[in-house]
Order: structure tokens, then C-alpha cells, then sequence
């Protein structure tokens, strides 16, 4: 089992993992998140031997570039699409689209939760350059909501 920050015991609650405690979350509620990422606690030994990764400006030029891609082909960021919308601004790879219609029928998702995630994949594409969803885009975008319990 990875540990995380909650996992850890460093935050206030200790059993957020617990199934008792993931069944008090409501599934409308859940399904209003859009990203569940897992961060996994990093031994201070190690932290002092990591690679130092991008610096911020970069990340956020990469992501202003993104947002002015999006606003460039639809007038609005991809979060504000509405569904009727997506047909037409998230063009889906055929494999991309096998995969988002097989992960949401094995996981179980509602429309609203389809919809999300096909709204991070197009955002996922727009950060990496890439006027179609491929399959990698909504791979990331799938993963990025797995961690929700339920579904």
C-alpha cells in the first residue's frame, strides 16, 4: 500500500482510506470533483537526493499557452464547456474514445463524471500541444479520477 500524507497519521484524520469514512462522503458530492491525486510521502533521506524538477514560471507558461489555446478555439476554458459542446471542441482519437466509453462503463460513472473527464482530457491535450484526445491524454484523465471511492 502506498502511504500518503493522510495514510502517514500526519494529518487531523488518520483513517480517510476507511471505507466507513469514504461511505459518509455523499456520491453527488463526489461527483463534483474533478481530479483525486494521490501524493505519496517522500522519506526526508530521499528528498535531499531528488532531481530538481520544473520551476513554476515554466509550468506556468505551459499552462497560460494551454488556456489561451482553449480560449482561442472555443471562447472559454475547457472547464466551462457544456456538454452539448464537447462533441464538437474535445475531438476524441477512436482509441481514445474506446477507452473513456470502456472505463465509464466498468467504473460505473454517471454522465456528470463521463462529462468531467472528458473535460480534463481535452485540457490534458491542450498542456501537451495536441488538437485531438489520444489515447495517452485520456489515460491521464481516467487516472486522475480513479482515486474518487465508488462511483
Amino acid at each position: 500500500m502506498m502511504r500518503n500524507w493522510l495514510s502517514a497519521g500526519m494529518g487531523e484524520c488518520k483513517n480517510f482510506e476507511s471505507p466507513h469514512y469514504q461511505g459518509r462522503l455523499s456520491g453527488p458530492f463526489l461527483d463534483r470533483l474533478d481530479l483525486v491525486i494521490e501524493v505519496a510521502v517522500i522519506p526526508p533521506r530521499e528528498l535531499q537526493d531528488l532531481a530538481p524538477g520544473e520551476t513554476s514560471a515554466v509550468v506556468a507558461e505551459r499552462v497560460a499557452e494551454a488556456r489561451t489555446r482553449a480560449l482561442a478555439r472555443q471562447g472559454i476554458a475547457n472547464a466551462l464547456l457544456q456538454a452539448q459542446d464537447l462533441a464538437t471542441h474535445a475531438v476524441l482519437e477512436p482509441a481514445a474514445k474506446a477507452l473513456l466509453e470502456r472505463s465509464a462503463e466498468r467504473l460505473g460513472w454517471s454522465a456528470r463524471s463521463f462529462h468531467r473527464v472528458l473535460r480534463v482530457a481535452r485540457t490534458v491535450a491542450d498542456l501537451a500541444g495536441a488538437a485531438e484526445i489520444a489515447t495517452a491524454h485520456m489515460a491521464e484523465a481516467i487516472q486522475m479520477r480513479r482515486g474518487l471511492p465508488g462511483p
